[in-house]
């Protein structure tokens, strides 16, 4: 386990106010990620994937790269526009 896995394990089990705020950061990148690689492997760049949202580059980015309090009717229209279909699990 690497130096900075081993303090983010310590400083969570101590620090629960870190902890949460860690963990919702974490999948809110996990979201934009995710939406970059599938907008990549769609060989699209941002710009054109603004142009099928009918947006701005400027907009594509800011969903890829700060996910937080992404709409789950935005994230239905990018996955529609990379013609793909959202799934959203619950586990």
């Amino acid at each position: 386990m690497s130096d900075l896995k081993k303090y983010i394990t310590e400083r969570k089990k101590r620090d629960k106010g870190f902890a949460g705020g860690y963990d919702e950061g974490y999948e809110q990148f996990k979201i934009g990620v995710v939406l970059k690689q599938a907008r990549e492997k769609s060989g699209l760049t941002q710009e054109e994937l603004a142009l099928r949202l009918k947006t701005k580059k400027t907009a594509i980015s800011r969903i890829e790269n700060h996910a937080e309090d992404i709409k789950l009717s935005t994230l239905e229209k990018v996955a529609h526009a990379l013609g793909k279909r959202l799934e959203v699990k619950i586990a």
